[in-house]
């Protein structure tokens, strides 16, 4: 009888173990690739120029150094930053196409609109990049020298003074109806198109005072323009540090901040989330590029998916009831 050599048997097997191997990775499907293998698109929800735009460009350029991709910025303005987060909304869930996600297209907005096109189940949150306090700011000849001071001013002339926004559902607007409500005062709401016209009136002593983000009015403030009464954070903020808080100043709690984040589409793979989570991180840790951002008195935070998406939660919350009191409406 022959006899078979078992090394050659185990040749054989080897030898048909790697055929079937190599039949197997042929069959994976192109999504099985290493991630990413091409450009990545970061939509901005708002035109160039303004805060989101310049967070969303400083982030592109470190998570392209991360992922070893470009990472490129596509402004998509309209609707309060509706018509681009709901781009992404709708986009493949492939990881190429991201949200600089916000406080009004991502909050706020909810409850302003009575049909929105998409809503927060659409969205996959990655982290929250940084916020910025709104900051209650008068011209220097307004008579409430502190915070305290116009309280006292307001509590005893109601609607006699006004707060300037910049438009109606703004984050700004809804910080002075939060301060409203807790403070048990009443100013009348002058809204503006844009940030920019706030300032200046607010400059020019036709408005009382101002509620609009720290890094918009921080010029003014530093050149003596506009005087800072409080920031609307729960603790100050490294841009205005003599400046109290409204939290510290009798309203425990108190917190009116706008906030930027990174979000893609629902459905996306977990492993690409954790990758860009871990990306987004280390890119949000880069010295230059916190330093550029803490300048202007954003705070970085660059925390993990799940923190990120009970923080959407329950600011989707809190701003809804504020808008809700203030009976705005963008419909």
């Amino acid at each position: 009888m022959l006899r078979r050599n078992p090394l050659s048997i185990r040749r054989r097997r080897a030898l048909a173990a790697l055929i079937a191997s190599v039949g197997l990775l042929a069959g994976l499907p192109a999504a099985a690739a290493a991630w990413p293998d091409k450009p990545l698109r970061l939509v901005v929800p708002f035109p160039p120029g303004g805060s989101t735009d310049a967070v969303g460009r400083l982030l592109a350029a470190e998570l392209g150094k991360q992922l070893g991709q470009t990472v490129i910025v596509e402004n998509k303005g309209g609707a309060n930053g509706n018509i681009g987060s709901d781009a992404v909304a709708k986009a493949a869930p492939d990881g190429y196409t991201l949200l600089l996600s916000g406080v009004g297209s991502n909050a706020i907005n909810y409850a302003l609109y009575q049909s929105m096109p998409y809503q927060d189940k659409d969205f996959a949150h990655i982290s929250l990049l940084a916020t910025g306090p709104n900051v209650l700011v008068a011209n220097p000849e307004f008579p409430g020298r502190t915070f305290a001071e116009f309280i006292q001013l307001a509590k005893a002339s109601p609607g006699k003074y006004t707060h300037a926004s910049s438009g109606n559902g703004s984050s700004g607007h809804l910080a002075m109806e939060m301060l409203k409500q807790a403070a048990g005062i009443n100013l009348v709401h002058v809204p503006y198109k844009g940030g920019a016209a706030a300032i200046t009136d607010t400059i020019g002593g036709r408005v009382s005072v101002l509620f609009l983000n720290q890094d918009n009015v921080l010029p003014q403030v530093q050149a003596g323009k506009l005087r800072a009464l409080a920031v609307a954070s729960v603790k100050r903020n490294p841009a205005y540090p003599d400046i109290p808080t409204i939290a510290e100043s009798g309203y425990p709690g108190f917190a009116a901040e706008s906030w930027f984040g990174l979000s893609a589409p629902a459905g996306t793979p977990p492993a690409v989330i954790e990758r860009l989570h871990g990306a987004t991180v280390k890119a949000m840790a880069e010295p230059a590029l916190r330093d550029k951002l803490e300048k202007v008195g954003f705070v970085v935070v660059g925390n993990d998916p799940k923190a990120f998406s009970a923080f959407v939660g329950a600011e989707i919350d809190k701003w809804g009831k504020a808008a809700k009191a203030s009976g705005a409406r963008m419909d």
